[in-house]
């Protein structure tokens, strides 16, 4: 049973949620407090299933997986976290996966987190957002002691339906604030529109 509860608690690694958010378009960050994220906080996990492998150190969350800290959200398909010990030494998330945080969101295909490194990457269409900003890669690879985050993109098979993306190039679309004009007497501008 302790070794269970290790390997539970190994999910403290939820603050490396915010690095991969903080990609986002907005100015980098070094510290998770100023992402929105409290390191403090309780980590909530919900999934239809848990199984913890005992002789492989592991645990994995399946089906409809949504891990909370503070204001941060990670869905997934599925989470795995590898934790020979008791400690945390990855953290995968695979299928659909979405990071929701004050700082935009982040989506790709698969995330794995090496915690010796604190280094993250998150693969396949991965497609960063805030607001009406979009930034599109293949990979993003942020270095959470540095604060460094690389967005990557590699040739990829076109999608049906998907915008196409040229081989072994970032897509990125940022859109001005709008700001309503000024009145034509003098007088105090309007507020701007939502």
């Amino acid at each position: 049973m302790k070794r269970m509860l290790a390997l539970v608690s190994v999910l403290c690694v939820a603050p490396m949620l915010a690095e991969l958010a903080s990609a986002a378009p907005a100015p980098a960050r070094r510290n998770n407090a100023g992402m929105g994220v409290d390191s403090n906080q309780p980590i909530a996990v919900n999934a239809d299933s848990f199984l913890a492998d005992l002789n492989g150190e592991t645990g994995t969350y399946s089906g409809n997986v949504i891990i909370t800290q503070g204001s941060v959200r990670l869905h997934a398909d599925q989470v795995k976290v590898t934790a020979p010990g008791g400690q945390a030494s990855k953290m995968e998330a695979t299928g659909h996966v979405v990071v929701d945080s004050p700082s935009g969101q982040a989506v790709g295909d698969m995330g794995v987190y090496d915690v010796p490194t604190k280094i993250l990457r998150l693969n396949g269409h991965v497609v960063l957002t805030k607001e009406q900003n979009v930034m599109r890669g293949s990979t993003l690879e942020v270095a959470m002691a540095t604060g460094i985050a690389r967005l990557t993109a590699g040739a990829e098979p076109q999608i049906a339906g998907q915008p196409a993306q040229p081989p072994g190039r970032v897509q990125a679309l940022f859109v001005p604030a709008q700001r309503a004009p000024a009145p034509a007497n003098g007088g105090p501008a309007a507020a701007p529109k939502p």
